[in-house]
């Protein structure tokens, strides 16, 4: 019986031995995640830039990515969040137009990960993580730079008027946050100076529209336009070089499109946002039900004044660099627009 017992023993020992050294747990199984979206891919600015992050998660971790467009199309945001939970474990969401329908599909499924891209979004069970951006830092920027540009006549085709413009694609809180930051940064510049608007009404993708608007605010004598107006921005672009003069691009730096034309983009740096979040969730970190906010110092948004045609001169670059570097040391506090 001792023999037995000892035997018995070496065996338990053994297989101790043996789980010691193998591996403690299984590596966690690649996710399945969505990007579900309102509008459509293809705008070179704010969906696109999500892909982008979308795809490196998928390069990164291995994971199997799927793409939700709903194309500004009320009828696909219902099918379409449904098509994600059947899917995905992760669903990363631009939700603009179905924010009650998303909270009521998060609360069906509380052990799916939500993450709200851009607005903040908050159901019942609190399950949702909301990406907010905070526009107002890197939109103040533009408004310095669009500000700086007209009060400059040594630019070519800059008139005396000081005029500048921006072309909405809805009049929705975020578009404001872009417009009243803008509107701050160029009446820091000079209070005198006339910020004129117009929107495209929801025609996102409408770049015929976008470009008919900046035409007429080209036309009422501003020399710069900020398009926040993600694809059918692109109407705007092509103003500035019909015209021979200028804007601001949006979302991704967009300084190239039209060369010399293009004097800035206001980034926001959607992809970027949804690696880190990803990463959280990857390694263990991640809470819902967070508010997570990106500014300039957590790199979320930017000013890009790089490009192949240079426009703008040193003196404006470096002032609108200057006060880049105080918002992220905090010494220069922005204003936050409230709806």
């Amino acid at each position: 019986m001792k023999k037995l017992t000892k035997i018995f023993s070496v065996l338990v020992l053994i297989g101790l031995l043996i789980s010691a050294c193998g591996p403690q747990a299984s590596a966690p199984q690649a996710q399945k995640v969505v990007y579900l979206i309102n509008g459509a891919l293809g705008d070179n600015a704010f969906y696109d830039s999500g892909k982008a992050g979308i795809d490196a998660i998928a390069k990164q971790y291995g994971v199997e990515t799927r793409t939700i467009e709903c194309n500004f199309d009320a009828g696909k945001y219902q099918p379409s969040l449904q098509a994600a939970v059947d899917y995905a474990d992760v669903i990363f969401v631009i939700s603009y137009g179905f924010e009650d329908q998303l909270k009521e599909i998060a609360d069906k499924y509380p052990q799916k990960t939500f993450v709200n891209i851009d607005t903040v979004v908050q159901n019942s069970k609190n399950t949702i993580t909301s990406v907010d951006f905070i526009e107002e830092e890197s939109a103040y920027l533009a408004g310095m730079v669009a500000g700086l540009t007209t009060l400059d006549t040594s630019i070519k085709n800059i008139n005396p008027d000081k005029i500048i413009g921006a072309v909405g694609g809805d009049v929705d809180p975020v578009v404001q946050a872009f417009i009243f930051a803008y509107e701050n940064g160029a009446h820091a510049i000079d209070p005198e100076i006339k910020v004129e608007t117009k929107s495209l009404g929801g025609a996102w993708d409408d770049s015929a529209k976008g470009k008919q608007a900046a035409l007429q605010l080209y036309d009422m004598k501003a020399d710069v336009v900020f398009q926040i107006a993600a694809a059918a921005g692109m109407g705007v672009l092509q103003a500035a070089k019909e015209r021979d003069l200028y804007a601001i691009g949006v979302d991704t730096n967009q300084n190239d499109i039209e060369p010399g034309h293009v004097i800035a983009s206001d980034v926001k740096n959607v992809g970027k946002a949804i690696e880190n979040v990803f990463k959280t969730i990857k390694d263990g970190t991640y809470k819902p039900g967070q508010v997570l906010e990106y500014g300039l110092a957590q790199g979320g948004v930017d000013i890009a004044l790089d490009a192949k045609v240079q426009v703008l001169p040193k003196s404006i670059q470096d002032k609108v660099l200057e006060a880049r570097q105080q918002i992220i040391d905090g010494k220069l506090k922005i204003e936050r627009y409230k709806p």
